[in-house]
């Protein structure tokens, strides 16, 4: 085993000074920071990874302008009437180290939350360690949902992604 092992994964929720919830997740994948911050930013590959788990490939449209200003738009679901969105706009964009954004995701049903997402990339060995820090959850239920289940979920595409072509 190499010595990341130890940091493989690590979650830190805590309650943020503006009354809303915060988490802290931070998972070492397989690749240099600038292969990550690549994989993490680039339309094309989101939109294999996004849905490179699933056992129905449902409907995935990204498009992102990265540049500080700049908007990510992001679609997917199981079909065209069960889709979630995401709009990100990019406050600093820091290739391949660090992104930061206002970003305002909603549900099918319409339901909705804006957060403030920062996103790191730390060379550690042969890979990265990539941090995201999220702030702006309004119920700790939201929070521990994304700490849980959706970054987590979001990790292992990457990972995938990442790894499928070096078995």
């Amino acid at each position: 085993m190499t010595e990341h092992t130890a940091r493989t994964a690590t979650t830190d929720l805590f309650d943020a000074p503006d009354g809303t919830y915060g988490m802290r997740l931070t998972r070492y994948l397989p690749a240099t920071p600038a292969v990550v911050f690549d994989t993490y930013t680039d339309a094309d590959k989101q939109k294999i990874w996004f849905s490179i788990l699933d056992e129905e490939p449902g409907v995935v449209e990204i498009e992102n302008d990265l540049r500080v200003g700049g908007t990510q738009t992001a679609k997917w679901g199981p079909n065209a009437d069960q889709l979630f969105s995401e709009v990100q706009i990019w406050e600093v964009v820091e290739p391949p180290r660090r992104l930061v954004s206002n970003s305002t995701g909603s549900d099918p049903s319409g339901g909705s939350m804006t957060t403030r997402v920062e996103v790191t990339f730390e060379a550690d060995g042969d890979g990265t360690l990539m941090t995201v820090v999220q702030t702006g959850f309004p119920t700790a239920e939201f929070r521990d949902f994304w700490a849980t289940t959706g970054l987590p979920g979001a990790f292992d595409r990457i990972e995938t992604y990442l790894t499928r072509d070096a078995a």
